[in-house]
């Protein structure tokens, strides 16, 4: 069959990517140092090669160093890709490859189905299995009135999922073409209102090369990125480039309309193409001087991600990548916010050296499309732990020290209530500097997609991530968990008892502590990986949910609702400040205290603490006491300066099965060994 002729103009620089308008394409990328490039246009998403082979003009085609054309009667589906030609020489950090077919930077949509990974890695044409461009029209939409929610981190409760681990199992209940799917996610929000979270936090869905992993398995949690701007192909009912991204949005849409938050989980501080030995898919073939951080020898990548490459946040143009990137998420897709994974690197300056004030970051903090997201940093690195000193007046942290410290105190290791009483105020030992800050940015949470599942951690020991196959290397050994007597499942009625007590606890703290708290999935109905702790490339029944546990753990599930209803509902955990240790009438005044009032045992030796809220403006008290002690003990309940009828009332006790309010006919209350109390006092407040 004859091709068609295309016209082809020197159209415009801006944007960047592939727009349409005017009856056509717009097509602009840049490249400073490449000597010449070609547009490729696919008609199908299977063709080995290209329909038309676009050569641009240095002289008309060629603006300083962006390339771009315009050609009329394109139209959104339109596949496409590159080759950029120029040196090849690592050692100056020049890794140009004509025979390789490029992704779009700029791409919101990519089509994989002959991806090979390894076609990209060795020299030679890889047309035929190279990843290809999609053109979108991001106006092409109803949004049927659609916002961004833009709710308060004080009125927010977190849940950490995985778009395809969430709905993957046969027992979901869903069609099979819709497990782990966008849409199959979708059908999953009633449970999620029930639960009663406020936000879903995504694990990465920008598109991400699932072979980045060991022979025989596929990078499941998706920490790989391939196109910044793309969702990935993997998770949508429809193999239409063009329809997966419509799935997308409807997603989105009905979480706002259950007035759930949609948090991405993003991945700035790497690529999947690796180290010097891993593919050419894209930036690297662009301009790898410039999108990526070199050693001296310019051969080889700076390497603070872990993951064989840093990308280069800090450059003028990466820095407007990842811009464009987030702010294309926010306007084009109404993403309410954004996790930045190792978020300590984009503070890193073109020669990886940390950034005392890092362009990139204050300009996220400062964008006026950005303004209404969530940012949330986890704020370390391969050699950085930057917590409580993360730059910026917006920014929320990950608070790994709450993980860690709580895990310690709750089984029983010595010297932990100081530490702990820190935590459960909102960390303002780690935030002292910026205590004019919201605390509810500290994310407080004890388990996340990286390390054990809330059922693990109390039942496991150590590790067990043999079918990583890394040997059990992978995967950290500072999980501070404890079995509780037994490795892994359990038939001791008394051990069982035990752990679904010591799950309770975790969840009370999280959801007393001031900070956001944040969950993992499946922890409300104690989700296990068999103790593996690094499962990223498990795409089976070891990650997945299981939507039969459901029955099982019922009671579990009914007391998370429990929980999330308090904290959402009670003004002391709603605040946008710190509570004050000092008495005042205009703010939360919060005492400490042991088993006797107003006197807390903060030794070595000590594992409880109690305290109480008042506030003047608000009609109860709170009291909580928790016992990490393997014995039962006798706390004091603090006098209420009451009419004479008035008591504290017990309405949460990890001790016992029914969560019943009872009233306190006496001014003490025996905690059992390894349990959290709470109880709520009326007060008459004197004038």
């Amino acid at each position: 069959m004859k091709k068609h002729t295309l016209t082809i103009n020197p159209g415009k620089t801006y944007p960047l990517g592939a727009t349409v308008r005017d009856g056509g394409v717009n097509f602009s990328l840049f490249s400073k140092n490449c000597d010449s490039v070609e547009l490729l246009l696919f008609d199908s998403k299977d063709h080995s090669r290209p329909a038309h082979v676009i050569r641009l003009d240095r002289e008309v085609n060629r603006t300083f160093y962006y390339w771009h054309c315009f050609i009329p009667g394109l139209k959104e589906g339109q596949l496409y890709g590159y080759r950029v030609y120029g040196p090849f020489e690592p050692d100056q950090g020049w890794r140009f490859d004509g025979q390789k077919v490029l992704i779009d930077p700029y791409a919101r949509a990519v089509v994989t189905d002959t991806y090979d990974r390894e076609k990209a890695k060795h020299p030679g044409d890889n047309c035929a299995y190279a990843p290809k461009s999609v053109v979108i029209d991001p106006n092409n939409y109803n949004w049927e009135g659609d916002k961004c929610l833009n709710n308060p981190f004080a009125k927010s409760i977190i849940y950490e999922l995985h778009v395809g681990g969430f709905t993957k199992h046969p027992n979901s209940g869903l069609p099979a073409h819709e497990r782990g799917t966008y849409k199959g996610l979708t059908q999953k929000i009633p449970y999620l209102k029930e639960l009663g979270v406020t936000a879903v936090e995504l694990l990465p869905v920008q598109q991400f090369d699932p072979h980045e992993a060991p022979e025989g398995l596929i990078n499941y949690w998706g920490y790989a990125p391939m196109a910044f701007f793309a969702p990935h192909n993997g998770y949508g009912c429809t193999d239409d480039p063009v329809e997966l991204i419509n799935e997308f949005r409807d997603m989105v849409k009905a979480f706002h309309k259950a007035g759930i938050e949609v948090i991405l989980d993003v991945v700035y501080n790497h690529t999947a193409e690796g180290n010097e030995n891993g593919p050419t898919l894209s930036l690297k073939g662009f301009e790898n001087l410039g999108y990526y951080l070199l050693q001296d020898d310019k051969h080889y990548y700076k390497n603070f991600s872990g993951t064989g490459n840093t990308l280069n946040a800090n450059h003028s143009v990466v820095r407007r990548l990842i811009r464009d990137s987030l702010r294309a998420w926010v306007a084009e897709m109404h993403i309410d916010g954004f996790r930045f994974d190792l978020a300590s690197v984009l503070s890193r300056g073109e020669d990886g050296t940390p950034l005392k004030n890092p362009p990139l970051l204050w300009e996220i903090e400062s964008d006026p499309v950005l303004a209404p997201t969530k940012i949330i940093a986890e704020a370390w690195d391969l050699e950085q732990y930057q917590l409580g000193n993360f730059v910026g007046d917006k920014w929320a942290e990950w608070n790994g020290r709450y993980r860690d410290d709580v895990r310690q105190f709750l089984k029983g290791d010595e010297g932990m209530v100081g530490t702990l009483a820190n935590r459960i105020l909102g960390s303002p030992d780690l935030f002292e500097s910026i205590q004019r800050r919201n605390p509810n940015r500290s994310i407080n949470f004890f388990t996340c997609h990286d390390g054990f599942t809330l059922n693990d951690l109390v039942s496991y020991n150590h590790k067990h991530n043999e079918a990583n196959q890394e040997g059990n290397r992978d995967g950290t050994d500072a999980n501070y968990s404890w079995n509780h007597g037994e490795e892994g499942p359990s038939q001791d009625p008394s051990i069982e008892a035990l752990r679904v007590r010591q799950i309770k606890n975790f969840l009370t703290l999280l959801m007393v502590s001031k900070g956001t708290p944040m969950l993992l999935m499946g922890d409300e109905v104690r989700r296990t990986q068999g103790g593996n702790n690094n499962a990223y490339c498990q795409d089976n029944e070891i990650s997945w949910f299981d939507w039969s546990a459901l029955e099982r753990e019922k009671d579990l599930f009914g007391y998370v609702k429990q929980l999330i209803q308090f904290n959402l509902s009670t003004r002391y955990f709603q605040e946008k400040h710190f509570w004050n240790l000092e008495k005042s009438k205009d703010t939360t005044h919060i005492i400490w205290h042991g088993t006797k009032v107003g006197e807390p045992d903060f030794s070595h030796q000590s594992h409880s603490i109690a305290f109480t809220l008042t506030n003047h403006q608000y009609e109860d008290q709170l009291h909580i006491i928790i016992n990490a002690f393997w014995e039962p003990l006798s706390f004091e309940l603090p006098p209420l300066e009451t009419d004479g009828g008035n008591r504290w009332v017990r309405i949460l006790d990890t001790a016992v099965d029914q969560q019943e309010e009872v009233r306190m006919n006496e001014f003490e209350y025996t905690v059992s060994p390894r349990s959290i109390a709470i109880f709520k006092g009326r007060q008459q407040w004197e004038e």
